[in-house]
């Protein structure tokens, strides 16, 4: 787990043991470096990077808002967000999942699938409801051609920016944890695919400044997957939800679908605008061909995996709750010896013949 827990042994230190049941512990106190580095002026400067947001541009006249370019300097900003994922993830399981978890009295096999999807349920939660709004802040859902205009050379505004920050630390964090939660090798191949999808079409998106695109289409993603985690948890707590998957199919469905409408419309409507027939890298004004092709096909990948996985996923869930069910069918073979057959004889149990001895003696006497 996340916090060392109290009657725990200790482990030898800078041990595998070790540094995963105090990984948040570690990473808290790696935080705490930057943030004591404020208070001194030798390192004020240095700490600022980690702790703020970089590559501040002036705002054009008609935005009164600071706005953000992305560069390498964002990438120890993600970093030291991703401690902070880290230190997240661990109170809330700790504080939350594993006190729920027990008022519930899961069982072993269950607290794993209970954790997951109260973790991503989590975070699927609060990034929609961020992602919505600040997208009614930037004022996509009053214009929604914004979608497809060319992105504005002033940059990103200050929530935008720090929304795909926090996005790209969580998905960073994620790929640690998988150490420090002890993940099966089997299931370490299609839990690193998950991640790198995601963080692929994030960065994408934050580098070719396809940032509203991102953000709709992100939102409706983690709605998606909200409903699924939630699903799941009611299932874990009631078995009832599991035997009407008919809704959470067609909410699946449907979300996937709008998905790939928004995706294919704000292509064409962008191609169509004659927009890409000057590119300009260094003017930010990168949506060309190429680009927007590999943004429609990767849109597409991605939700034909997510719902692979999904379909794959809830077959192996149905084929493992259905097991126990089928224990009992199984005949039990007869023991070849005599004395169990003779011992259920006229419905006497074979432990009161062994164990009546003295009745032996009386009747040879």
């Amino acid at each position: 787990m996340a916090f060392r827990k109290k009657g725990a042994k200790n482990a030898p230190v800078l041990s595998h043991e070790f540094v995963q049941q105090n990984h948040a512990d570690l990473a808290a106190c790696v935080g705490m470096v930057f943030v004591l580095g404020l208070l001194f002026e030798g390192t004020a400067e240095a700490s600022i990077v980690f702790l703020t947001l970089q590559h501040g541009v002036p705002a054009p006249p008609d935005a009164p808002r600071l706005r953000y370019q992305y560069g390498a300097r964002d990438l120890a900003t993600v970093f030291f967000y991703t401690l902070v994922a880290v230190i997240a993830r661990a109170a809330l399981q700790e504080h939350v999942l594993d006190r729920v978890a027990r008022r519930l009295q899961l069982p072993k096999a269950k607290q794993s699938r209970f954790s997951e999807a109260g973790q991503l349920g989590a975070f699927y939660l609060v990034s929609c409801a961020w992602g919505a709004w600040v997208l009614a802040a930037e004022g996509g859902l009053e214009a929604p051609a914004r979608l497809w205009r060319a992105p504005p050379r002033g940059g990103m505004t200050f929530h935008v920016k720090l929304f795909y920050v926090a996005q790209l630390a969580y998905w960073f964090h994620a790929v640690p944890e998988l150490y420090f939660q002890r993940t099966p090798k089997q299931d370490l191949p299609p839990q690193l695919v998950y991640i790198g999808l995601h963080l692929f079409h994030i960065a994408g998106a934050y580098l070719l400044r396809l940032t509203h695109l991102g953000l709709l289409l992100l939102t409706m993603h983690y709605f998606v997957e909200l409903l699924a985690h939630l699903r799941d948890l009611f299932n874990l707590g009631d078995g009832k939800c599991q035997r009407e998957p008919s809704l959470w199919a067609a909410v699946f469905i449907l979300g996937r679908l709008v998905t790939l409408v928004v995706s294919v419309l704000t292509v064409c409507l962008h191609l169509a605008g004659g927009q890409a027939r000057h590119p300009d890298a260094a003017g930010g004004n990168v949506d060309v061909l190429a680009a927007e092709i590999a943004v429609l096909s990767s849109s597409c990948t991605i939700q034909a995996y997510i719902t692979w996985n999904l379909f794959s996923v809830q077959l192996q869930r149905w084929m493992e709750d259905g097991a126990p069910l089928q224990a009992p069918v199984v005949k039990k073979k007869r023991t070849k010896g005599r004395p169990s057959r003779k011992g259920a004889e006229n419905g006497v149990a074979a432990s009161n013949r062994v164990d009546s001895p003295h009745k032996r003696k009386e009747s040879s006497s």
